[in-house]
């Protein structure tokens, strides 16, 4: 009954192992874009993301199934936007100028390419709010006399 137990876990590190080594590079990326961190200074984003991981981590057995991308993007979605109503504070990175459920759209939808309705869903809004805001944010972000590195950065 040990051997058994110490198999399935071993298998399970295995996995979970795998799946962090093809997917953290981009998960980090998609929490420092939430963090509005700079891509070389990002502990904020850093444990947003362990934090994810070790949640997937814990559940790896009930998703059986299910992709563990999308349940780890749900949870540091979930993870930044509960503490983002605490913390407003940004650092510096691409989408400072943007508030934090304007990142949080933005990355959603743009970077992770989730649909709106997706979006909305997870984010407990409507769908035309999750529209409106991102066409906002992202015309905010294009506008030259806004003034904000992302401008720089899109040219």
């Amino acid at each position: 009954m040990r051997e058994r137990q110490a198999a399935q876990d071993a298998r399970r590190a295995r996995e979970f192992e795998a799946f962090v080594a093809g997917a953290a590079g981009r998960l980090l990326h998609a929490a420092t874009l939430l963090t509005a961190e700079t891509p070389d200074d990002n502990p904020y984003a850093r444990r947003l993301l362990t934090g994810a991981l070790a949640h997937t981590y814990a559940s790896w057995h009930r998703l059986r199934g299910e992709d563990p991308y999308a349940a780890t993007r749900q949870d540091l979605a979930g993870r930044f936007a509960r503490a983002a109503v605490r913390h407003h504070r940004t650092h510096g990175g691409v989408l400072a100028s943007l508030g934090p459920q304007e990142r949080l759209i933005l990355v959603l939808r743009y970077y992770e390419g989730v649909a709106e309705e997706q979006a909305a869903a997870q984010l407990g809004l409507p769908v035309e709010r999750v529209r409106t805001v991102c066409y906002r944010a992202a015309a905010g972000l294009l506008r030259p006399s806004s003034g904000t590195r992302a401008w720089e950065a899109v040219r």
